[in-house]
């Protein structure tokens, strides 16, 4: 993803995706302004009002991003890094919100069946699950 149209493309989808359930948490915010600032975009005239909330996203907007981002036939690959990306932030309060795991889901059931790699993205997502259970067992202990 060393392309920077798809870095900006990418920030939107995270933008849009801390937003799917109506709030962006403060881990969230935290997140993502360190995303844009790994990749240079802080100032991108159109990240900047995203990030500091002045426009909010509505779900059709991320999925429309996601669509461009993917494009018409997704590679597993590029499945992959969106599903690692998004899941980096979603999980980022320790919260999964309903709306969130749909996200997912949905980001998952574009991956290609016969390009899956050698690591099935159910494993990844369920290490994402296991390392949010853990986190939410040790606050608790």
């Amino acid at each position: 993803m060393a392309d920077p149209v798809n870095k900006k493309i990418l920030l939107k989808i995270l933008i849009g995706a801390a937003w799917i359930d109506g709030v962006i948490q403060p881990e969230e915010r935290n997140y993502l302004h360190r995303v844009a600032k790994e990749h240079n975009l802080s100032q991108d005239p159109e990240i900047k009002p995203l990030l500091q909330e002045f426009v909010s996203v509505k779900p059709d907007q991320c999925y429309d991003w996601v669509r461009q981002y993917l494009g018409d036939r997704p590679s597993a690959e590029d499945c992959q890094n969106l599903i690692e990306a998004s899941s980096a932030l979603i999980y980022s309060d320790g919260e999964v919100a309903v709306e969130e795991a749909k996200f997912l889901h949905r980001i998952q059931l574009l991956t290609p069946e016969d390009d899956a790699g050698p690591e099935p993205l159910q494993k990844i997502a369920l290490r994402a699950i296991r390392k949010l259970y853990q986190n939410w067992v040790n606050k608790q202990y």
